[in-house]
């Protein structure tokens, strides 16, 4: 699928690059795998696949290219969590979200992302970008205290984008805004208790008074608009809409977590018996025949539909056309979908296994149980998405969300 919905603008050395990027992927699996029971323990990503990542290129994604990055485009990102996750839902999680969140350091000022970049090429950034904290206007910019989770990828990073609202500036773009603080200005509080994604260590970052200069605030209405403040409008990544990005990245590691789950059942299967039957191994049966053809097509349906969304992200990107909120608002609507296919997918594959599934030497319990929270991440609620998409489809729009 290496080309099927793909930006038509993309270039064939994206897709070269792209196809390489996947393989190296591919090849960190078995370390990955072997990991994965410890990171779900110890509720932590070792640094050993931190390491691995990062030493495969695959951490510097979306970090401009002026910064040693590969700056490559979303469908690239989506195939590459995509990978990583079928090995461990908790890695691929923590590198989407380190990617993500070196997106948006690239819409910031020249200024902001040379404070991140400049002096540590590869500087890692988590994010909570969510107004969950504060600002006040002082000389040279703000100070900012609050709390944000679940901060994905803060045990790995240098910096954080963090969301913060501006009393002062109420009624205003600049009402709502994400800032850049370095993580040698935050405190780390351990509050990642969960039963899925367990790796991540979302924790939650506290800010107390931290000072932020004036070139690292970025406006979320202008960014939702289209308005960003990089000088490098050149760049074509970083032209890309910025809500349907913040969704269309999280659906990566979903899209991973069913294709692991198929393959699980397509390796399972002929070498179990059916419980209760007189099939000699589960492949035989026609219930599980069936089962793992609805699973790997629903597999394939979310990556579809992932992939039309990454496809018309990068295209309006590479030829610097801000899409109308119709457009966003299905993009958004693609996100949710690709999310409840994928998670049915997993659902299928644990039927047909039965209670099997869920013993702990069982690597499908915890696909299952990282699917099942990971695909319910705010900004990929079907339901809302849904919603919006289908006002915009009678020419309502703007009532549910600022978010589209």
């Amino acid at each position: 699928m290496s080309i099927i919905m793909d930006a038509p603008s993309t270039t064939a050395a994206a897709r070269t690059l792209r196809a390489d990027l996947v393989e190296r992927a591919a090849k960190l699996r078995p370390l990955l795998a072997d990991n994965a029971d410890a990171t779900d323990r110890d509720r932590a990503v070792p640094a050993e696949n931190i390491d691995a990542l990062a030493g495969a290129g695959l951490l510097s994604l979306t970090r401009p290219a002026r910064h040693g990055g590969l700056q490559t485009d979303f469908r690239t990102l989506l195939e590459v969590s995509r990978e990583i996750a079928r090995a461990c839902g908790s890695t691929s999680w923590v590198a989407t979200l380190l990617n993500a969140s070196a997106w948006f350091v690239g819409l910031f000022p020249a200024l902001a992302q040379d404070d991140v970049w400049a002096g540590t090429p590869d500087a890692r950034i988590a994010g909570v970008v969510t107004p969950s904290g504060t600002t006040r206007l002082v000389e040279g910019g703000y100070r900012v205290s609050g709390r944000w989770a679940p901060a994905s990828g803060c045990a790995h990073a240098d910096w954080a984008v963090l969301g913060v609202v501006r009393p002062d500036a109420e009624g205003t773009a600049d009402a709502v805004g994400i800032v850049l603080a370095p993580m040698a200005e935050l405190v780390v509080e351990d509050t990642w208790f969960v039963t899925g994604m367990r790796g991540t260590a979302s924790n939650t970052l506290v800010g107390e008074d931290v000072f932020v200069p004036a070139h690292r605030f970025l406006s979320v209405p202008d960014a939702v608009e289209g308005r960003c403040r990089t000088p490098f409008t050149d760049e074509a990544l970083y032209r890309a809409p910025f809500v349907p990005v913040a969704a269309i990245t999280l659906t990566g590691p979903q899209l991973g977590l069913a294709a692991a789950a198929v393959d699980v059942l397509a390796e399972k299967a002929p070498r179990r018996a059916l419980t209760m039957t007189h099939y000699a191994t589960q492949a035989e049966a026609p219930t599980i025949q069936i089962a793992a053809a609805n699973a790997a097509s629903l597999a394939d349906s979310a990556q579809l539909h992932a992939y039309r969304a990454a496809a018309d992200i990068d295209e309006a990107a590479l030829v610097g056309v801000f899409p109308d909120y119709d457009a966003r608002a299905r993009m958004r609507m693609d996100a949710g979908m690709a999310v409840v296919h994928a998670r049915e997918a997993v659902r299928i594959v644990c039927s047909a296994q039965g209670a099997s599934t869920f013993g702990e030497a069982n690597p499908l319990q915890r696909v299952w149980r990282d699917i099942e929270t990971g695909s319910r991440h705010a900004v990929l609620n079907p339901e809302v998405a849904a919603e919006i998409y289908g006002k915009s489809l009678f020419g309502i729009r703007g009532t549910v969300s600022a978010l589209v």
